[in-house]
């Protein structure tokens, strides 16, 4: 197996699930959909081409969370909205939950390394501009690292000994792993982002802990 390792980091990021009309969430890590839809940006694939998406959604994906972020919710208001039957409504409330200052290291595993090789590409000269869970959300840092094709290293391999991304808060990392065993639910698998009507299943994960790698060296 090969591994793509990337890095999510911003002041502000946003990974809903379960968003329902004025309720907008995040996760505490990345959703698969979101980074799925990150790369249909990079790569260019419009949200019809559901076969264009479709090799994105099989690659395996875990999340090293380098720093946990700080959840912070938002009260917005907005004015002379229409709802859903077209009628027109004066004011619209919602509350929009982020999380600041978080940092992610992300792997996507694939027997394929031709696609990774072009994902690694893409990301240096996207198609289109990238964010992070929203338009206003853009990335801190690179998003692609110099290193981060892991030729013939397993998922778990790359997120274990890749170098932290940020200076260590904590002797263990928190690391969100897909797992067809886990325990853990999550409704965030696309299956398609058609403009029509976006369709996603569920997926199973697992969350474990590694050990704090030592931080990344920065270039002289």
């Amino acid at each position: 197996m090969n591994t793509l390792l990337i890095r999510l980091s911003a002041p502000l990021q946003s990974w809903g699930t379960q968003s329902r009309f004025t309720m907008r969430d995040t996760g505490l890590e990345p959703s698969k959909s979101g980074v799925i839809g990150l790369l249909c940006a990079a790569l260019g694939i419009d949200r019809e081409d559901d076969n264009g998406l479709q090799p994105l959604t099989l690659l395996h994906m875990g999340v090293r969370v380098d720093k946990e972020g700080l959840l912070q919710v938002d009260y917005h208001t907005a004015k002379n909205v229409r709802m859903a039957n077209g009628k027109p409504k004066h004011t619209e409330l919602s509350n929009r939950y982020y999380l600041a200052n978080a940092v992610f290291l992300v792997g996507l595993e694939s027997a394929d390394l031709t696609l990774l090789e072009r994902l690694q590409a893409a990301l240096y000269k996207p198609v289109w501009a990238l964010f992070l869970g929203r338009k206003a959300f853009v990335p801190g840092e690179p998003i692609p690292l110099e290193d981060g094709l892991r030729n013939g290293e397993s998922l778990e391999q790359a997120l274990q000994s890749y170098p932290c991304l940020c200076k260590p808060e904590k002797d263990k990392l928190r690391v969100v792993l897909e797992d067809n065993r886990g325990s853990i639910v999550r409704t965030d698998q696309p299956i398609s982002f058609s403009r029509s009507g976006r369709k996603f299943a569920p997926r199973r994960v697992s969350v474990t802990f590694y050990d704090t790698p030592e931080p990344i060296k920065e270039a002289d």
